[in-house]
Parts: structure tokens; sequence; C-alpha cells
């Protein structure tokens, strides 16, 4: 025991600080890299062996540590302690103060120092899964399930409706499997009801979507009358939807109402939305009372816009004028609840804030608060409309009442949008006076305000045909806003009216860079280039178009007149087989079908289209002569009589069309039926030479005693043909002149020639050709500029 006890050196007697550097070669941390043994400890186990007890006492020697300090002895307390740390009788002392590192009595017991359990080997291997087991099972049953029901999901948001519906009976099918299997298996009470429910609510969701509403009822029945199922109540609003959709009102109102008593009054938002749909049922079954009550009582709780709209229909319905005016000032009073727009102007040079600004000016909540704004100014401006004829003695001072109001309400910008409507109204009403003085008085509004009455000025005036006025409004507009398509456009037409077509293009086309959906500047477009003869561009504008305005007729048939002028006849004939998909029942159309087959050669084909456009026009002089002649050369004169007697009875004053009637008589071997049509054509028309001709040949041929009066007739006539052509020949001589003049439009028909006449050459028989090809589009579908 005397060696670990050190006594004071004499010399020392006086230090103050001796001791201090004395300390448990156990902690000497700055010499471990030249301690033999604990880097032999450390490259080998012998780490981790047992420490030698003092229990064997061949192997319990006491030796000091070795450390780069050479062998030091450990100090004892002064109270004759052995240090922490300290080996005494073979045994390491615990250090106490550092037990959560691993140091515990367990060394007394011979342990190492092991604090992350090496010494116990690796892990046990994880227990395999017993896929065959009942629980696994549903486990991947109700998995598949809920993948059923997203697939489900998936496809009814991507529009493929079948295929959602068709998943959502799959995972139908497999929850009740699921169902069984978990009853053999545990007790009732542990079925997944969230999965069941969740089921057949997708189940009636997906029958509501594929329109099958008796399926999509039943299965929403299965789920509110389950008791199992809290707050299923809610879902007999979807079934009043759907009662709604099937017209069944009283059913709709039925179901809304149970739906409504079961929604706790906590949930105001879902309560004011039950009870709107009630007030848009009791609309639609004419019981506006009963609407006004709810849509009052909405206004008064939580008012919005489309509650106060329908409030003023409902209102407007039962004629009540003062109650309109009291629900159009709720209308304009409900809160936006949207920022202002000085929110999005930087109202400094800070890069930071400029950034933040130009992000935020045009994302989804911005976006969101325009369309809330867009179809607030859309409600007042329609009920505006709606009242302004009825709650005054005049239309005019109503709408001047509805201006008031919105100038004095947060919409005052709509306030000079109503004034223009007033003007539009006035134009309907065919005043003009009236329309052009309001839109002047706007004139010294604003630039945005100015640019819009003088474009509907420009466009009031081009319809008039006063161009001068037209173009100086076109002018005014087009100054006050630069950036306007419409008073562009107006302002081309304008050009293109006095013939400056290239001009006209440059309006267009700035109107389309200002704004690209401009249908009127894109049309008038093409139209310029086609009269410019650049067909290509033409085309192009229209084809544009085409993709813009699906099915428009007027579309269709200019690409298929500038195919037609490009001599491609296959290419107008298939974009006018599209234009009567969309006007089936147009004439001019059909008759400019047959007119291409018959240029093609198609004989057939041009009969059918000449026959439909006859059968719903049956007054078109060139069907009814195309179609007569159809049946001549086809040896059918008794078919062509009757088309030829209908274009007699349009141009009675005409003796060319009797003229073929008896032609027709003679062909088919009723002589005596043509020489009854021949005098009567020689009564109305005596000095016919034609006529006088065929009937002195029929009566010839007979054998009548009239030949002779006819004969002299005829005699006279040509007599006085030769003498009259002798003066014209004379004037022509002696003036040097070159008029001439037709005569006897209901007397000597000089051009007229029998097609039929066995001493004359039978001329080919075909429809008359247009001189002008844009006729038809003047006519029948309007090749005229499109004012604003």
């Amino acid at each position: 025991m005397m060696q670990n006890v050190h006594l004071a050196p004499e010399t020392d007697e006086d230090d103050l600080y001796s001791g201090y550097n004395d300390y448990n070669p156990t902690y000497d941390t700055e010499e471990l890299e030249n301690d033999t043994g604990f880097q032999q400890a450390v490259r080998t186990s012998h780490g981790r062996r047992p420490p030698v007890t003092a229990k064997i006492p061949s192997t319990a020697v006491t030796r000091p540590i070795a450390t780069g300090y050479g062998s030091k002895t450990s100090l004892a307390s002064s109270l004759g302690r052995p240090m922490t740390g300290a080996i005494q009788d073979g045994v390491t002392r615990p250090m106490t103060a550092v037990r959560a590192a691993g140091f515990t009595k367990a060394a007394l017991r011979g342990s190492a120092f092991d604090p992350l359990g090496q010494s116990r080997g690796p892990a046990p291997p994880l227990e395999a899964k017993n896929e065959d087991s009942p629980e696994e099972k549903i486990r991947q049953l109700e998995k598949k399930v809920n993948e059923l029901v997203e697939e489900s999901c998936i496809a009814n948001s991507c529009g493929d409706l079948k295929l959602a519906l068709e998943k959502a009976k799959d995972a139908g099918r497999m929850e009740r499997v699921l169902v069984r299997q978990r009853e053999q298996v545990t007790t009732p009470e542990n079925i997944n009801l969230d999965l069941t429910y969740s089921v057949l609510f997708n189940l009636a969701s997906q029958y509501s979507a594929n329109e099958m509403y008796t399926e999509a009822l039943n299965t929403y029945q299965v789920i509110v009358k389950n008791k199992m199922f809290s707050n299923a109540g809610i879902l007999k609003v979807n079934m009043g939807n759907i009662y709604l959709k099937q017209r069944n009102y009283s059913k709709a109102i039925k179901f809304y109402r149970m739906a409504l008593d079961q929604i706790p009054s906590v949930h105001k938002e879902m309560r004011i939305k039950i009870m709107q749909n009630i007030g848009v049922t009791f609309i639609k079954t004419g019981q506006y009372s009963d609407a006004i009550n709810s849509f009052e009582h909405i206004m008064s709780m939580a008012p919005n816009l489309k509650a106060g709209y329908n409030l003023i229909l409902s209102y407007f319905a039962i004629g009540d004028r003062e109650k309109m005016k009291k629900a159009f000032q709720k209308l304009i009073a409900v809160p936006l609840e949207i920022d202002e727009d000085e929110k999005y102007i930087s109202p400094s040079d800070d890069p930071h804030t400029n950034l933040l600004i130009e992000a935020i000016k045009n994302d989804h909540l911005r976006q969101m608060e325009r369309e809330r704004k867009a179809m607030a100014e859309k409600y007042i401006m329609t009920a505006a409309k709606l009242i302004a004829p009825v709650i005054e003695t005049s239309f005019a001072v109503g709408y001047d009442w509805c201006v008031e109001v919105v100038k004095a309400s947060q919409y005052v910008e709509l306030a000079n949008d109503l004034e223009i409507n007033k003007a539009i109204t006035y134009l309907r009403q065919r005043d003009f006076n009236q329309s052009v003085d309001t839109l002047k008085m706007l004139e010294k509004k604003d630039s945005r305000v100015k640019s819009a009455a003088a474009t509907n000025l420009s466009g009031l005036y081009f319809l008039q045909n006063e161009f001068s006025q037209a173009s100086s409004y076109a002018d005014l507009a087009v100054n006050s806003d630069r950036y306007n398509p419409s008073a562009l456009t107006n302002k081309g037409n304008t050009v293109s009216a006095n013939g400056d077509h290239e001009k006209a293009a440059e309006f267009y086309k700035e109107a389309l860079r200002n704004d690209s959906s401009c249908t009127e500047a894109l049309y008038n477009l093409g139209l310029t280039y086609k009269k410019l003869n650049r067909l290509d561009e033409a085309l192009d504008c229209f084809l544009k178009l085409q993709a813009i305005l699906r099915n428009d007729a007027q579309v269709l048939y200019q690409i298929a007149n500038v195919h037609e002028l490009m001599k491609d006849p296959s290419q107008a004939i298939e974009w006018l087989m599209q234009l009567i998909s969309v006007v089936p029942t147009d004439s001019k159309v059909l008759a400019k079908l047959g007119e291409l087959y018959d240029s093609e050669g198609d004989k057939s084909q041009a009969f059918q289209y000449y026959y439909e456009s006859y059968r719903y026009f049956p007054s078109n002089i060139e069907v009814i002569e195309w179609l007569g002649a159809y049946y001549i050369d086809t040896q059918f004169c008794e078919k062509a009589i009757q088309y030829f007697e209908r274009a007699s009875l349009i141009q009675p004053t005409q003796v060319k069309w009797q003229l073929m009637i008896a032609s027709c008589f003679r062909r088919s071997g009723n002589y005596q039926k043509a020489l009854d049509t021949y005098k009567d054509i020689h009564r109305k028309f005596p000095e016919n030479v034609e006529c006088l001709r065929f009937l002195v040949r029929l009566c010839t041929d007979i054998g009548l005693k009239e030949v002779q009066e006819y004969a002299t007739k005829l005699k006279k006539l040509e007599k006085m043909k030769e003498i009259k052509e002798q003066r014209i020949k004379s004037g022509r001589d002696g003036s040097g002149g070159s008029r001439s003049k037709w005569e006897g439009s209901t007397g000597n028909d000089a051009s007229y020639v029998d097609p039929l006449g066995p001493q004359i050459e039978r001329p080919k028989t075909a429809a008359k050709k247009r001189g002008d090809e844009d006729d038809f589009a003047d006519e029948e579908l309007g090749d005229d500029l499109l004012p604003e």
C-alpha cells in the first residue's frame, strides 16, 4: 500500500502549486501515438479482450501502464482513497463521471468496453413475410382497391369518362370481395368504412359524369341510408343536382332542403350555396316569390354577385320596378374583395421591389382577381341593359338612372360603357340620330372611351355609305387609341371603299399585329388580297380564319371561291361540300356545286345539285334554264316543259320561254298543242318573227288555210326589219358612232334560236357563266367588308 503513497519533499515545502502537473496516465491523450499498448489495442483485437482479474493468481500481476512519460503510478487522494481509473488489486476502478459512455459495473465482472454492442455479433435475419396469410391477402386487396379508385379519378380528370366508370366498377367489385374476406377473418367492426365510402362515392360520381343518373341516384341512396357513414347527408346536394339536370324540380328542391337541414349552421358557406341552388330551381319552376325569399336571405347574410343578379331577374319577372332598383343597388354594393391596381405599380426604383411586382403582376391570384372583376362587370352591364327599359318611362331615362348609380359606386369606369350601350340600343331601334348624338357626347371623354365612341360612329356611317364621315371618325378613333384593332379595321374599310386596296391591307395588317384574334381584320384582308389577285395570300388568310372560326359559312365559301379562281375545281368542290354540311339548304351553294360539276363534265352530279337547288328555291332562272336544257338533251321534252312554264311565270315579258314550251310540244309530237301555243304567243307578241316562222311551217305541214295569212304577216315583218336595219346602219355611217340599241324586248326577239328546229343546228346546253365570280358571294353569303 505504501507504494502508492508519495511524500512531499522538503525542498518544495513552500511551493503552493506543487502536484498540479501530476495526473493519472489514463487521461494522457497527447502521447497516444507513442503509447505502444494503445497502438497495439487499436490494430488488433487486444482492446476487446477482458482484463485479467485478481481471482487468478497466476495472471494477477500488477504492472504500471506504459505511456510516453514512462512508467507512472497512480496518485492517491488526500483521504487515502484511490483515484478514479487507478489500478487497485488488479482491477481498474470505474470512472463514474462518464458512465454514459459505456463504463459500467460490468468491468468488475470481467466485461470489456463495448458501447456499440459489437461483441454480440450480427443481428438476426428478418422474419420472412408470409404472403399466404389472410391478413396479407386483405392488405394487398385494400392496396389494389385504392389504386383502382385513384386510376378512376385520374381518368375522369383527363376526360376519359368511360374508362373512369370502368375503373370505378372494378373497384366496387373488388371492395365487395375484400369485405367478404375480412368478415371471415375478423369481426364486422374491423371493416374499413372509409374505403367503402370512397369506393361508393367515386362510383356514384362516375355514373353522374356519364349521365347515368338512375344508377348514380341508387348508389347515392346506398351511402345515405347506411347509418354507419357519418355526415353522408351532405350527398343529398349531389342528388338534388341530378334531379335538377333531369328537370325534376320538385325532387331537387326536396333534396336540397333535406341537405340544408342536416348541415350544421357553422358551415355558412355551404348553406348559402345550397340556398342559391334552391333559388335557381324556384326560378326554373316559375315560383318567383319563393326564389326572391331565398335570394333576399342570401343578400342579407352573405351577399354575392350571382345571388344579386338572380334577385334582379326575379324582380324583373314579377315586374316590380322599385324592387329592381333596390336589387341593382345591392348588386353594385357587393364587395369584390380584390386588391387595387395600384398594388402592381412600382412605387420606387428598388430592384428587389420591382422584381417582386413583376412576379405577382400576372400570377394565378392576379388572374383570379381579373376574372372576378370581369364577372362583376358582366353581371352589372347585363342587369342594367335588362332593367333600364322598364324601371322608368323610357329606356333613355332608365339608362341615365343606372349610369348615375354606377358613377357613385366602385365601378365608375362602367358608366361610359353604359352610355355606349345606350347608343347601340338606339341603333337597334333604328333611331340613328339619337345614336349618333349619344356617341358624340362621349368624344370629350378619355382616350379609351373616345376611341370606342368614334369606332362605333365610323361603323355606323360606313353602313350608311357615308364614307367621308366614316373615314374622319375612323381617323379620330385611331388617333385616340392607335392599338385599337376595331378602329384600324374600320379605317381599312373606308380606304378600301375608296379603291386603295394596298393601303387598306396595311391597316388590316396593323390591326392583326395589335390583336391576332381580330377576325374582321383577317377576313377583310383576305377579301382585299382577292381583289388584288394575290390569291395565294388570300387563301392563307382564309385558312387561318377557318382555324379560328370552325364551320363558318362565309369563310368556307371564300376558300372554295379562291380555289375556283386558281383553276382548281376539285378543291373548290371539296370545300363546297364542307359548306353544304353547314348550310344544307342554301340554294346558291347547291347551284354553284352543280355549275362546277357541269364544268367538269359530270352531268349526273350536276343535275343532282341543280335539282336540289331548284327544290329549295324554285325561282332561280339560271337553275331552271339548266334543268330544262338537261331534259332536252336527254330527250325528255315533256319534263322540260314544266321548268319553262315556271320560267315564263317568273319572266312573263320574255318570249323565249314560251317559244321553248312550244318547241317542246312540237318535238314530243303534240303538234296541235304546239300550234295553239304558237298562236297564243303571236297574240301576245305579234311582232315576233320567230313565232311567225314556226306558225307558217306548222300550218304548211298540217295543211291549214291560215298559212297564207301568217306568210303575209311574216313578209311584212321581215321587210320592216330590213328597213329598220338599213336606217340603223345609215345612222351609224352618218354619225360615225358605234352605239347599238337592242330592240324588241317584248316583240321581235331576233336573238332567240330554237334548239328544236330541224333546220337549225342545236347549240350546246350549259349553265350561263358568270362574268363576275364574286357576284355569288355578294348576293348570298356577303362579300362585303365587315365593320366593327
